[in-house]
C-alpha cells in the first residue's frame, strides 16, 4: 500500500502575519506613533484599534503586547503568552464575564512588566457589562494594559470611549496590497502577473486578510504560473478586456453586435447589473485618462493603464460624460425595473446611438413640412420675379387657419349642445350662416387637387382665400355686462357639462385652477405646464360656451404656472427613503447598523 505523505499547509494569512511592527501594512501612521510611544514611555493603559475587518487591529495588538514586555536582555523569541489574554467579546458579554476579567486584573504578571488584555469585538459587550467595565478601565493597576478592538466604533458607549486612547486603522490601499501580495509570490516562487495581483488587491476591498485568502485560492486554482486569465475565471469577474471590447462596440455604433456581446456575457453566468456598473467605472476611468493630472486616479496595472490611454484618446468629453449619466440611471433603476435584461440593452442601444445623433437630428429637420414662405423661396430666381405681387403673405395663411379652428369649433359646441337635451344655442342664426360660408369656402380650398410646389396653385389658392374673405360677414360683437357671480355659475355649469359626457380629468383640472376674474380676462393658476396644456386644448370650447352664455365676446384666458405650489411627490425607492428620513432620523441609523441597500 502507497501512503502519500502531504505536507501540512498554513494559509498565508497566518503564515505571513506580521511579527513586528515594520511589517503591517498599510498603518504606518499607527505603528509609527505606537513605536515612539513604547520608547517614550508614553503608553496610555487603554488603547481603542477600530477599523475595517482584515486591516491589522489584532496582529498589531499582539505586536504591542510582546513589545512592551521586552528590554535589552530579553530575547527576541519569546512570546510572553503567559502575560497576554485574548477575550472574544462576542461570546463573553456578560456581567460575569467582565467581572472574572477585573479579578484576574489584580494579580501582577510572574514574568514581565505587563499584563496585557485583548478585547476583540468589543461592541459585543452588553449594557451591563459596559457599565461593570468602567471603573477598572478607567483606574487600572499600573501593570495592566487593556487593547480593545472593534470594527463598529460607534456602538461603543461614550463613556468608554472617552477612556481610551483611540487609533482609527483605514482601509489598506490596492497598490499596498499588490506591492505585499508580490513579496508573497516571490518567496513561494509563484510567477504572478501584475494585473492578477491587481485584480486580487480590488477584489479585497482594503483587507489584507480577504486578499491573502483570495490569492491562496488562486494559486492553488492555476499552480505556480498566476495569469490575469486564471484569476478572472476563479474569481468570477468581468475582465478589462470586456469593457474595452464593449466600448469599441459602442463607439462604433455596432447596436446588433453589442446586444450579442452582452448576451454572450449573461450567458457566462455574470449579472446585468455587475456588468452596466463596471461600464460606468470604465467610462469613469476613460474620463481620468483625459488629463494627465488625473491619470494617478486610475487604479490599474501599467500594462492595462496604456490601453485605457489609447482608448480615451478616441473618446471625447460629451460621449463619456452622457455615458457615466446613462449607465448610473440604468444601475440606479435595475432592481426596479419588471424586465431587467430588456433595461440594460435599453441602455446599450442609448449608449451606442450617443455618437451618431447630429445625423438623426439633421436627417429630421430635412423632413419638415415647408412652410407657403419657404415654398416660394424654392421656386427658380425667373418664375419669383414674374409671380411675386401675386404670393400668398403669411397674414393670409394665418386667417385660413383661425376661419377653419373657428367653424371646427362651432360644429363641436352645436352637437354638444343638442346633445344635452336643447340647451341655449352658441351663436345667433346669422353667424351660423357666416359659418356655413367660411366651411365651403374651406372645404372647397381643401379639395382641390393642386401641387403644393405649383406656382399656379399658388396663384388659385390666393383667388379662392380672396372669393373666401369677401363672402364673410362680419362677425358680431357682444357687450353684455355680467357680475362675478354669473362668471362662476358658468364655468361651474360648463364643468357639469363635462362631467355628463364623461370627461373626468378635464373638470378636475378646471376646478383647481382657481378662477379668478380680472375686468374680461380668467386668470387660472396651475402648479405645472402639464396642467397648463391640457386646459389651453379646450379652451376655445370653453371660451365659446361662456362668451355666449355670458354674452360677451371679449372674455379671454390667462393661465400662470406657480411651481411653489406643486407638491413633491417620491416616485423612486430613494425618494420615498429620503421623504421617511425627515419624519424618523433614526433609519438612517438603522441602515448603516445592518448595511442595508435602498
Amino acid at each position: 500500500m502507497y501512503i502519500c505523505s502531504m505536507e501540512h499547509f498554513v494559509v498565508s494569512a497566518r503564515k505571513y502575519r506580521p511579527e513586528k511592527f515594520k511589517d503591517v501594512v498599510g498603518q504606518q501612521a499607527i505603528t509609527n506613533t505606537l513605536d515612539k510611544a513604547i520608547e517614550q514611555n508614553h503608553l496610555a493603559q487603554a488603547l481603542l484599534f477600530t477599523g475595517p475587518r482584515g486591516v491589522g487591529k489584532t496582529s498589531c495588538a499582539r505586536i504591542l503586547a510582546k513589545k512592551i514586555n521586552q528590554d535589552d536582555a530579553t530575547d527576541a523569541s519569546t512570546d510572553f503568552s503567559f502575560n497576554i489574554f485574548e477575550l472574544d467579546a462576542a461570546s463573553n458579554n456578560s456581567v460575569e464575564d467582565i467581572r472574572s476579567l477585573t479579578d484576574q486584573v489584580r494579580i501582577p504578571p510572574q514574568t514581565g512588566k505587563y499584563k496585557v488584555y485583548i478585547i476583540d469585538e468589543v461592541h459585543m459587550l452588553s449594557q451591563a457589562a459596559f457599565n461593570a467595565f468602567l471603573k477598572t478601565l478607567e483606574e487600572p493597576p499600573k501593570h495592566a494594559i487593556f487593547i480593545l478592538a472593534t470594527t463598529e466604533k460607534h456602538k461603543i458607549i461614550p463613556t468608554i470611549l472617552s477612556r481610551c486612547q483611540i487609533f482609527d486603522f483605514k482601509r489598506i490601499t490596492v497598490n499596498d496590497i499588490k506591492l505585499h501580495l508580490h513579496e508573497i509570490a516571490s518567496k513561494e516562487g509563484v510567477n504572478a502577473e501584475d494585473d492578477a495581483l491587481h485584480i486580487i488587491a480590488q477584489k479585497a476591498d482594503g483587507a489584507m486578510r480577504d486578499a491573502l485568502s483570495t490569492y491562496d485560492r488562486v494559486v492553488s486554482f492555476s499552480g505556480k504560473n498566476l495569469t490575469r486569465k486564471a484569476v478572472t475565471e476563479n474569481l468570477n469577474v468581468l475582465d478589462y478586456d470586456t469593457f474595452f471590447t464593449t466600448t469599441d462596440l459602442i463607439l462604433g455604433n455596432k447596436i446588433p453586435d453589442v446586444l450579442v456581446f452582452f448576451n454572450a456575457i449573461l450567458a457566462q453566468g455574470f449579472d446585468g447589473q455587475h456588468f452596466i456598473g463596471g461600464l460606468a467605472n470604465h467610462f469613469r476611468d476613460l474620463l481620468v485618462c483625459k488629463n494627465a493630472a488625473t491619470i494617478p486616479l486610475l487604479e490599474v496595472g501599467e500594462n492595462t493603464k496604456e490601453k485605457y490611454k489609447i482608448q480615451s484618446e478616441n473618446t471625447d468629453y460629451p460621449f463619456l460624460m452622457k455615458g457615466i449619466d446613462l449607465a448610473n440611471a440604468c444601475d440606479f433603476e435595475y432592481k426596479t425595473s419588471l424586465n431587467q435584461r430588456l433595461h440594460v440593452e435599453l441602455c446599450l442601444m442609448k449608449l451606442a446611438s450617443i455618437t451618431n445623433s447630429t445625423p438623426l437630428e439633421k436627417k429630421k429637420l430635412e423632413q419638415q413640412i415647408l412652410n407657403p414662405e419657404q415654398v416660394e423661396a424654392t421656386n427658380s430666381p425667373l418664375e419669383n420675379s414674374t409671380f411675386n405681387k401675386n404670393t400668398i403673405t403669411p397674414a393670409q395663411v394665418k386667417s385660413t387657419q383661425e376661419e377653419s379652428l373657428a367653424t371646427k369649433v362651432k360644429e363641436e359646441t352645436s352637437s354638444d349642445s343638442s346633445s344635452a337635451k336643447n340647451k341655449e344655442t352658441y351663436l345667433d342664426n346669422g353667424l351660423k350662416e357666416d359659418a356655413k360660408t367660411v366651411k365651403e369656402a374651406t372645404s372647397e380650398t381643401l379639395n382641390q387637387p393642386v401641387s403644393g410646389l405649383s406656382l399656379s396653385a399658388i396663384k388659385k389658392k390666393k383667388q379662392l382665400l380672396q372669393e373666401q374673405k369677401n363672402n364673410q360677414k362680419e362677425e358680431i360683437v357682444l357687450n353684455e355686462e355680467f357680475t362675478k357671480e354669473d362668471f362662476l355659475q358658468a364655468w361651474q355649469d360648463y364643468i357639469a357639462l363635462l362631467e355628463k359626457k364623461g370627461n373626468k380629468i378635464l373638470p378636475s383640472t378646471l376646478a383647481t385652477g382657481n378662477p379668478e376674474l380680472k375686468g374680461l380676462n380668467i386668470h387660472l393658476t396651475y402648479p405645472n405646464n402639464t396642467m397648463k396644456d391640457s386646459v389651453l386644448k379646450a379652451q376655445n370650447k370653453l371660451l365659446s360656451f361662456l362668451k355666449d352664455k355670458l354674452q360677451n365676446t371679449h372674455l379671454e384666458i390667462v393661465i400662470d404656472i406657480n411651481f411653489q405650489d406643486e407638491k413633491k411627490y417620491a416616485y423612486t425607492p430613494r425618494e420615498k427613503y429620503k421623504k421617511m428620513l425627515e419624519s424618523n432620523p433614526d433609519l438612517e441609523k438603522l441602515r448603516k447598523t445592518f448595511d442595508l441597500d435602498i
